[in-house]
């Protein structure tokens, strides 16, 4: 199986998030960064299949030469090839934009070494959550999709895809070439093992550059809410505070 993983570096969960003073993008100072949660069970469930069936897992990624960190990750645990797409503009790409470079690096990837047997992407961004880079790119290729999945099963002539849905599964029966959005959960991706790291920091990257007109989406600005401030009173640390916790009780309208 040639598997191909695009994924997305993002601000590090729990991370305070902050807005640029003119409100169009993230401030990235003092931001501590990730791969995206869902593409990071991507590139476990790629791993995982390669392990079992054969073959080698690509991992592509749109955005600055930073993100080559997420590309050594994936090196470290089983990946095997690995594409940048340049953008060090500092602004994230529109998802038509980013869907395009990447829809452009695959026609080249695969005009070089051959079609790739499945495209696996996160379900959605863990920044943006716009949902629309997958389904754009397998729209253009003309491949079927499938987002939301949790369950991969390779077969002799294509893969069964399952989703869950309220109270059971949908199951897909695709045919390959194939591309899937997976969901976090679909498995526990693996840590870095300490031979892995170490190779990773060899790994080679394939950088690419790639131009791309704006897309019909356009940023107007970014909202931070107001931070909620939460007080904590303790009410006592004996018997004496039992009277105070049922007023409190009562004030809730629990009592």
């Amino acid at each position: 199986m040639r598997i191909l993983v695009c994924v997305k570096r993002v601000p590090a969960p729990g991370s305070r998030i902050n807005v640029t003073p003119d409100s169009l993008n993230v401030d990235t100072n003092h931001l501590g960064f990730t791969t995206s949660p869902h593409e990071e069970c991507a590139v476990e469930e790629a791993a995982q299949i390669v392990e079992q069936h054969g073959g080698g897992v690509t991992v592509l990624t749109v955005g600055p030469s930073e993100a080559e960190e997420q590309l050594r990750y994936a090196a470290s645990v089983g990946a095997t090839a690995f594409v940048l797409v340049s953008n060090d503009t500092g602004i994230d790409w529109d998802p038509q934009q980013t869907a395009d470079a990447i829809i452009e690096s695959i026609a080249e990837l695969e005009a070089d070494q051959g079609q790739f047997d499945l495209i696996l992407f996160g379900n959605e961004s863990a920044d943006s959550g716009g949902h629309q880079v997958g389904i754009r790119v397998a729209v253009a290729l003309g491949r079927p999709a499938v987002n939301g999945i949790k369950g991969i099963e390779v077969g002799v002539q294509g893969v069964t895809a399952r989703r869950e849905v309220d109270g059971g599964y949908e199951v897909y029966s695709l045919e390959i070439p194939a591309v899937l959005g997976v969901k976090e959960g679909i498995n526990l991706p693996r840590y870095p093992t300490m031979k892995g790291r170490l190779a990773s920091k060899k790994a080679e990257i394939s950088a690419r550059e790639t131009q791309v007109a704006p897309g019909a989406q356009q940023r107007r600005r970014l909202h931070q809410p107001e931070e909620t401030v939460i007080e904590t009173e303790i009410l006592g640390t004996s018997s004496d505070a039992a009277p105070k916790i049922v007023d409190l009780l009562e004030e809730l309208g629990v009592l």
